[in-house]
């Protein structure tokens, strides 16, 4: 019997490399979603507060006493839309100012930081959600607009472990808060 060693390669060492590149992009890509949406958010939420000049001219910003709010729940809905009985009553209410800025800032920069994944993406999808309603009937399209791809994404985050890639996600997971209170992961 003969005795034969095969020696390894250079093409034998790559296939696991490869192959652990490979495996990350899927990470990699959950992570860009949730800066993607986090940015969405966040953006929304500052330039209604400090109303950076894009969808918020500076003067009616919350800092400078403007609901965030009300713009576009008394102007923004179609009249004849089936949400509109139901939103135009709660334009500038303090509560509702609030959640729209849990929902914006809060998810947002929860969402960038990869911490409390899955309550920022739970919040973020209710929050699409509402949107999408809101925006019937819809102009384009009679049924699918870009909400529900945020929701669809902000469920997809709130699932996965997507704080874990480019974000925080691992060490929020090991505090002692998280760890005591699960939900906040």
């Amino acid at each position: 019997m003969t005795d034969v060693t095969i020696a390894p390669t250079d093409t034998a060492h790559a296939t696991p490399r490869r192959e652990r590149a490979k495996a990350q992009v899927p990470g990699v890509l959950l992570g860009v979603l949730r800066i993607a949406l986090s940015w969405q958010l966040l953006w929304s939420g500052l330039d209604k507060v400090f109303g950076l000049g894009l969808a918020t001219e500076p003067g009616k910003a919350v800092i400078n006493g403007f609901s965030p709010t009300r713009g576009y729940l008394e102007f923004g809905l179609d009249p004849a839309g089936f949400a509109f009985g139901a939103l135009h009553p709660i334009a500038g209410h303090p509560v509702v100012d609030v959640l729209f800025l849990l929902g914006t800032v809060g998810a947002g920069l929860a969402l960038l930081l990869g911490v409390g994944v899955r309550i920022a993406g739970l919040g973020a999808a209710a929050f699409m959600l509402l949107l999408w309603v809101s925006a019937f009937p819809l102009a384009n399209n009679p049924f699918l607009d870009e909400h529900l791809f945020a929701v669809a994404a902000a469920l997809l985050l709130a699932f996965s472990p997507a704080g874990d890639h480019l974000g925080l996600g691992r060490w929020w997971r090991s505090t002692p808060l998280v760890k005591r209170f699960g939900w906040l992961a």
